[in-house]
């Protein structure tokens, strides 16, 4: 009988909608919340981890200065 009388109450309260208009209501903006913290942590975890890197950029690969030291620079290193 109750679940009968909440309708009745509602009725009213619906027809004074205008059914042309459509707005995203709570659940859109719970949705828009939760996506706007999913991106805040991200780059919270973005900056933290781009903190950590530690990059010293060393020299460039030089020009061989004659062909007898034009072997590749990997042959060099062993």
């Amino acid at each position: 009988m109750y679940a009968t009388q909440a309708l009745t109450h509602l009725v009213p309260l619906a027809e004074e909608l205008d059914k042309n208009k459509v707005t995203p209501g709570v659940l859109g903006f719970i949705v828009f919340a939760a996506l706007a913290v999913g991106v805040w942590l991200l780059m919270k975890s973005m900056n933290r981890h781009m903190g950590r890197v530690d990059f010293e950029e060393g020299p460039g690969p030089a020009e061989p200065a004659s062909e007898e030291s034009a072997e590749p620079v990997s042959a060099k290193r062993k």
